[in-house]
């Protein structure tokens, strides 16, 4: 059944505008060029898996990951380890001080102390056929000391090729050697004049290789390395980019139960590397912690031991005063004494002193902290109090002095990197002094409030005579000074006990160790997935490219959803030689197609008297409307029609060679008055069926097609024939056969599968319904359907491939897709 024709002229605007225009994607197409080519995703799967295959097996580096655990203790706090007192500091509760060993294990100071302590900065690796393998110092026979005081290339491949007797040849690359050589000692880099390249020689272990950008020697490893070695690969990195390499490849995190348990892990492509770091790493780390924490209480011993002597020097000039008045002035005995009252103002005296002793230490930690004298730095346990935040803050001011210090060397005072760290320093100088002004103000309140207590009672004294009161202030100021000397002598004590007690706080549970431990990666199935993946996505893109930038037609049912133009056949791919196929093979599906075409044109008229004058067009050339022309007068030849065919493309004749018919005197011919219509009239091979060329091609080819000649020509034949057969020109092209549509019956428009455009279809489409053409009616040629798929819109054609209905049948393989749906059915229809 042909889609019903539209009738309402009158349509929306909306509804217009969708007419002729098709959809940018078409999915059904696109999922149709995807199976037509498996073959590229089986080809690209192959390439793939060989790819991470090769990958995977000759290039890949193993990565290792190797931890350790310890245990942190908060015992102790200096400037360098901050106690739980922190948790504002660092903006987070619990395990402060391990959060602070955390920062130190990352930081770039206790890095690059390691870094440059254990030679870090010396790579070394070893080549196989193919593959590079990361070495460590335990696996090489030498170990390679690198003369920090001469410049050196960095990043510059040096080969050592063991020769027997502890000797090696060096050999360096052909080019690559560079101007630009690195310092060790300044740590950065040095632009030196251009020399010769450097030659290729044997040295022996201990011996110096110097040249203008090395200068190293080969020390015999302690260790016997396991591996035997017939090469051993050296680059020197500079100290920068090792610690950053270290530092990137370090995890910590602390353990969920117990929060004082920290988890380090290293990450390296050498296993033995990783172990040997982490290990030497955290007992730096104990050393360094433990030293740092002496410092601090070696410091603060030494200055309450200063204090103490001037204190006792004081003490004894009081007993030597109150002695002697108790001796000569004999006032050791005051009757009425006010014991209470003395009491309380000795002990009020006493906290007086005590607190300005406080006051006298915060005045040292502050003048240490002015004078940048950090090594001189007391605890503020001298001072009576312990502030986590000020400890953090003063470690703090020291990273960040240090850091300004290797900054100058660097850049100049005023730029931008100089201008941050100066006001990092600001504001870490405003948070300690602001911490000590707090104790200051605490101390002198309580100072003022002892003070007054003092003078009140003091008034209760005034009623003594003078010698009682002169007793009464001796007495007093050795309570003082005995106070002072005994709250230094205490502080002294703890401190000294620190000092003897002093161990790490930091105790390793679990070492790292060489395990045997399976590289972490790479992942292989990731690796494998991804370049295979990547590779199956490739023709996926193209395919997916094209279709959307493919114009052309290739769904019979997106070309009359997008139209709204009655279909009236599918014809499939010409097999034939010539285009005669009805003709030559009568019981072809395609000749069967024609035939369906045939039946279904009644249905544009109403009846077969209608349709005597058919005009047969199409968008552009080679879209098969000779082709179609010249089969369908065929089918009506052979029905018992009188019926001729009209080759009325007069710029581009055709008809003429299939039916071996001369082509000298044609339709061109008489339009002119050259010939009679007798004279352009060819009979064929049937019966039924004339043939009128278009003669040689004339200048004027659309004057002749609108001229009342050929109208009356066309009227002319409706007399002596039953049917018309227009073989028109292309409308894409020129205009005549919209002309000639005037005067036509049925009007056939021809679409080519896969090489008509979809923009070609818009005029046509818009003339159909906008009521400019009538009785029209679509053909789709050249339909291939090897693939296996259908549209629903055979009209004749297609439903009789397999089944022995035509001669194609024979010689007809079922596609692939088709024989395993075909199978997948009839197991299921089994069951």
């Amino acid at each position: 059944m042909i889609p019903e024709k539209e009738t309402n002229i009158e349509k929306a605007d909306s509804q217009q505008t969708k007419y002729g225009s098709f959809a940018l994607f078409d999915i059904a197409h696109f999922i149709n060029r995807i199976l037509k080519n498996w073959y590229w995703f089986v080809i690209m799967f192959i390439i793939g898996y060989t790819i991470s295959w090769v990958y995977t097996k000759y290039y890949a580096q193993n990565v290792y990951a190797s931890s350790l655990s310890l245990s942190v203790s908060n015992n102790t706090a200096s400037y360098f380890t901050p106690n739980q007192s922190i948790n504002f500091i660092w903006g987070q509760g619990g395990n402060q001080d391990g959060i602070y060993l955390k920062k130190m294990l990352l930081s770039r100071s206790h890095n690059e102390f390691l870094v440059e302590e254990l030679g870090l900065y010396v790579n070394y690796s070893t080549k196989g056929a193919i593959k590079s393998t990361y070495l460590d110092k335990d696996d090489v026979p030498v170990l390679v000391e690198v003369d920090t005081k001469h410049l050196q290339q960095m990043e510059y491949p040096i080969t050592l090729i063991p020769k027997g007797r502890n000797q090696f040849e060096v050999v360096l690359p052909d080019d690559g050697h560079s101007t630009n050589l690195y310092s060790y000692e300044t740590e950065g880099f040095t632009t030196v004049e251009p020399y010769d390249k450097p030659e290729r020689r044997i040295i022996t272990t201990g011996e110096w290789f110097t040249t203008p950008n090395l200068r190293f020697r080969l020390i015999k490893n302690p260790v016997t390395p396991k591996l035997d070695l017939q090469n051993v690969i050296v680059k020197f990195s500079t100290v920068n980019k090792a610690v950053n390499d270290i530092v990137s490849t370090i995890s910590i995190d602390f353990d969920k139960e117990i929060n004082t348990i920290m988890i380090i892990t290293k990450k390296g492509y050498n296993l033995n590397g990783t172990v040997s770091f982490l290990n030497k790493s955290v007992s730096q780390l104990q050393k360094k912690r433990q030293a740092d924490k002496l410092i601090v209480d070696k410091n603060t011993d030494a200055y309450l031991q200063e204090n103490l002597d001037k204190i006792r020097k004081k003490l004894d000039s009081s007993a030597y005063v109150l002695n002697y008045m108790k001796s000569t002035e004999k006032l050791y005995d005051i009757k009425d004494r006010d014991e209470k009252s003395l009491n309380s103002i000795k002990e009020l005296e006493s906290k007086k002193a005590d607190i300005e002793s406080k006051i006298i230490s915060l005045n040292q930690i502050k003048q240490m902290l002015a004078s940048q004298n950090f090594d001189k730095m007391i605890s503020t346990t001298a001072a009576g109090f312990q502030d986590g935040m000020f400890t953090a803050t003063v470690s703090e001011l020291k990273e960040l002095y240090l850091k300004r210090r290797e900054m100058a060397l660097i850049y100049k005072p005023n730029s931008e990197p100089m201008v941050e760290i100066n006001k990092l320093i600001s504001d870490a100088q405003a948070n300690s002094n602001g911490v000590l002004r707090g104790y200051y103000s605490r101390y002198l309140e309580e100072i003022g409030k002892i003070k007054g207590k003092v003078i009140e009672m003091n008034s209760d004294l005034n009623n003594y005579p003078e010698k009682e009161r002169k007793y009464l202030d001796a007495e007093r100021e050795y309570n003082m000074v005995e106070a002072t000397y005994n709250s230094l002598l205490s502080r002294q004590n703890e401190t000294q006990l620190k000092i003897i007690g002093n161990q790490s706080d930091i105790s390793v549970i679990d070492a790292a160790k060489n395990i045997g431990q399976s590289p972490i990666g790479p992942n292989v199935k990731a690796v494998k997935a991804g370049i295979i993946g990547g590779l199956l996505i490739l023709p996926i893109l193209f395919i997916l490219i094209g279709v959307v930038l493919d114009a052309k037609i290739r769904n019979i049912k997106e070309l009359i959803n997008a139209t709204r133009i009655p279909l009236l056949g599918v014809i499939g791919n010409n097999t034939n030689e010539t285009m005669l196929t009805v003709l030559d093979q009568p019981k072809s599906s395609v000749s069967e197609a024609f035939r369906g075409i045939r039946a279904n044109m009644r249905f544009l008229s109403g009846s077969d008297a209608g349709s005597k004058v058919i005009l047969v067009t199409s968008s552009i050339g080679g879209e098969g409307k000779t082709y179609v022309s010249i089969n369908l007068a065929s089918v009506l030849g052979l029905s018992d029609k009188k019926t001729i065919l009209l080759g009325m493309d007069l710029r581009k004749p055709k008809i003429f060679g299939d039916f071996r018919i001369d082509n000298k005197y044609g339709i061109s011919n008489y339009l002119t008055g050259e010939v009679e219509m007798s004279k352009i009239i060819n009979k064929t091979r049937i019966p039924n069926l004339d043939v009128a060329t278009s003669g040689p091609i004339p200048p004027n080819p659309s004057e002749l097609l609108m001229s009342e000649k050929n109208i009356r020509f066309i009227q002319d034949l409706k007399n002596l024939y039953d049917f018309i057969i227009i073989d028109s020109p292309p409308v894409g092209l020129v205009a005549d056969s919209y002309e000639l549509m005037k005067y036509s019956d049925t009007n056939i428009y021809v679409a080519r599968h896969e090489y008509t455009e979809k923009y070609m279809l818009k005029m046509i489409t818009e003339k159909y319904h906008n009521g400019e053409t009538g009785n029209l009616g679509l053909v789709y040629n050249d339909y291939n359907t090897k693939l296996g798929y259908g549209y629903g819109y055979g009209y004749g054609y297609g439903y009789g491939y397999g089944y022995g209905y035509f001669d194609e049948d024979k010689n007809y393989k079922e596609p692939l897709l088709i024989r395993i749906r075909n199978k997948v059915r009839e197991i299921f229809n089994k069951k």
